[in-house]
């Protein structure tokens, strides 16, 4: 929080800000409760307990916050309609990612997701990914297998 991606390499190692950014279950270190930046802070938040708020979150955080969404609202909304868009965070997508394809904890660190370069799923009705690609080829990063492993 509060520092770009230069800073938080020259501050900590670049080494340990992949290991924060890319890894599945590892967190960077959390943020104080007095910190101002601390979600306890945010007004959007003042109606939940502030014990209950994360101060840090790892991927793995992540595809558990998003899983109920998943199950909840987008996954009937993909069955029901003819097409839907997700527009989320990157380490959102990369959860969403990782559970589509059963990307491992050990392949995750390997996958990125573009920013700014849509990914067109075709799922099959049991939610399957049947087909995928990025609308500009040229600036995909690698995909994991289509299908589960």
């Amino acid at each position: 929080q509060g520092l770009n991606k230069d800073e938080t390499a020259a501050k900590f190692g670049a080494e340990q800000v992949r290991l924060w950014r890319r890894s599945y279950d590892v967190p960077p270190p959390p943020l104080k409760p007095d910190d101002p930046r601390h979600p306890r802070f945010d007004p959007r938040y003042a109606h939940l307990d502030p014990d209950e708020l994360p101060a840090a979150e790892s991927l793995k955080d992540t595809l558990q916050r998003l899983l109920p969404f998943w199950e909840q609202h987008l996954a009937p909304a993909v069955r029901s309609e003819p097409g839907v868009l997700v527009s989320a965070h990157g380490n959102s997508l990369r959860a969403l990612v990782k559970h589509l394809w059963g990307v491992s904890e050990a392949q995750i660190p390997r996958l990125e997701i573009p920013t700014g370069n849509p990914l067109v799923v075709e799922l099959d009705p049991q939610l399957r990914v049947q087909a995928a690609r990025y609308l500009d080829s040229a600036r995909a990063a690698a995909l994991p297998p289509l299908g589960r492993e």
